[in-house]
This record gives C-alpha cells, sequence and structure tokens, in this order.
C-alpha cells in the first residue's frame, strides 16, 4: 500500500562481514553488479576483505553519479612521535546507481571524524597539513601529518618543526573546522 515506505534491503549476498558493533547506515549499488556500503565504523567498497574507515578517508567528492574518494595510508613511522605520517591512495572512483544516502553518510561521517585541521608551511611554499581525527573505539584523536609534494620528511628541521606543530594542535590552540 505504501510502497514508498518500503525500506531498501541489501542482498545478503552483498553484505560484508561486519564487527559486533558496526550497524549498516546506507548503501548503494555500483556498476558491475558491486556495492557500496557505509557503516557506522567506515566504508565497505565490494571484493575488499577490510573496511576503510572513515578517518582513513582524506577527501571525498560526490558529482551527483559518481562518488570520488582519496584514502590515505600509514607510512612507517620514522622515530615513534605522537602522530603518524599518512600518504594519500590514488583516487577511487565509484559510478553509484542507486546513491541512496550514501554520498550524504561519507561527507557527514568524514567531516564528524575530523576534529582539528590545520596547514603550517615548512620549505619554499610547501607545508604540511596536521590533523587530529576521531576513530571509533579509541579514545583520544589519533593525530596525522600529510607532507605536501617536495617536503623531505626525513629532514631533521623538518621533523623537528612538525613535532612541534602537532604539539602545539594538540593544546587546542589551532583553529578546527
Amino acid at each position: 500500500m505504501f510502497g514508498f515506505l518500503k525500506k531498501r534491503r541489501l542482498p545478503a549476498a552483498k553484505r560484508p562481514k561486519l564487527d559486533a558493533e558496526e550497524r549498516i547506515v546506507a548503501w548503494a549499488g555500483t556498476t558491475g553488479d558491486s556495492v557500496v556500503v557505509a557503516t557506522n565504523l567506515g566504508l565497505w567498497l565490494s571484493g575488499a576483505d577490510a573496511r576503510l574507515g572513515w578517518h582513513e578517508i582524506h577527501k571525498a567528492a560526490w558529482s551527483g553519479r559518481q562518488l570520488s574518494l582519496i584514502a590515505a595510508r600509514e607510512l612507517p613511522a620514522a622515530d615513534g612521535g605522537d602522530y603518524v605520517v599518512m600518504e594519500d591512495l590514488p583516487p577511487l572512483v565509484l559510478t553509484l546507481l542507486d546513491p541512496d544516502r550514501v554520498p550524504e553518510q561519507v561527507r557527514v561521517r568524514v567531516n564528524k571524524s575530523i576534529a582539528h585541521t590545520s596547514h603550517h608551511p615548512l620549505v619554499d611554499r610547501a607545508g604540511v597539513r596536521v590533523v587530529g581525527r576521531r576513530v571509533p573505539g579509541v579514545n583520544g584523536l589519533r593525530w596525522t601529518v600529510r607532507y605536501d609534494e617536495g617536503v623531505d620528511p626525513a629532514a631533521p628541521e623538518v621533523a623537528e618543526q612538525t613535532a612541534e606543530l602537532v604539539a602545539w594542535a594538540k593544546t587546542g590552540a589551532g583553529p578546527t573546522p
């Protein structure tokens, strides 16, 4: 009778193996009979055996049909400091055939994961972005840095200045989004 009130159901064969505290908030079909599933903890892509956490998504854009994501990966730690150096992965573009609430959930949840972000010049106009992110199940913030192209993170003066900038951001003195 009220067909517009029917809830869309994710086909069981497309459902990822969720953690006990994880729940689906939206999903969308993509090209090639694949799906993308948004949960309270992150984004599951078809064929992936792990979710992409909201705190791991550096950028996301919605064009009305395509969802573009730039995720980041952690680089090996050089000095075991109190921050993690991140590097962008190649862009991932997903064509959502029936987007439902996926683009909205991606935008809201990625933005909510960001507690602090600030960019600071280091050398020749290149700089570093300092970011404090909320990670589900983790107390406090996870501090990350992302260097602009041309910055050598191994240079002693860069590492020293970065550590000072992260310490400054942790005091709460920095701008927030």
